[in-house]
């Protein structure tokens, strides 16, 4: 059963795609995604049960050593995370917009756990850094109310750990900016 999500963040390429392959090869898990992001670092995310994706997060900081950024594990994540970070997540219809922007990929991938569990809310995109010089955003939809709820808890998440950057809800998006966030 996958309930689990892990993650660790290296300031080095090689050294993440070695530990990539560390992880999986101790623990039965599955790769979420693990890809280079900016600037120069690179990200493992895997999924399992619990038990499993500790393991492998904590075989990964064992293999990672003095490249490792920041890690983390979400036991009983929200199912609507995986989707959202390989970008596979298209609502059928675009209500409110809530954007919530941080300087730590793994502050907000616990966020967005956090928002997507505080309210009836549709994930569209969680992007972790690619593009963003080191920083990530999340997008996510639903009723104006269940928005600012979410963006609320996410931005207390993120702020609390003083990685916000900024956060935003769109109560009636244009249909011309809804074609760009796909």
């Amino acid at each position: 059963m996958i309930n689990a999500i892990g993650m660790l963040e290296f300031n080095s390429v090689a050294k993440g795609i070695y530990v990539a392959d560390q992880m999986v090869k101790v623990a039965d898990v599955e790769i979420v995604t693990a890809n280079s992001v900016c600037p120069g670092k690179y990200i493992a995310i895997v999924h399992g049960d619990v038990a499993s994706v500790e393991n492998s997060v904590k075989q990964g900081i064992n293999y990672a050593e003095d490249f490792l950024v920041d890690h983390i594990v979400i036991p009983n994540v929200h199912p609507d995370v995986f989707p959202a970070v390989i970008a596979a997540s298209v609502p059928s219809k675009i209500e409110a917009l809530g954007i919530l922007e941080s300087y730590s990929l793994s502050a907000l991938v616990i966020a967005a756990d956090a928002v997507l569990k505080s309210a009836e809310l549709r994930p569209i995109e969680l992007r972790l850094g690619t593009g963003l010089g080191g920083r990530a955003y999340f997008t996510f939809t639903g009723d104006v109310a269940d928005v600012k709820t979410g963006l609320e808890v996410g931005m207390e998440q993120v702020g609390s750990k003083g990685l916000l950057i900024n956060g935003e809800v769109i109560p009636s998006p244009s249909k011309k900016l809804i074609k760009t966030l796909y």
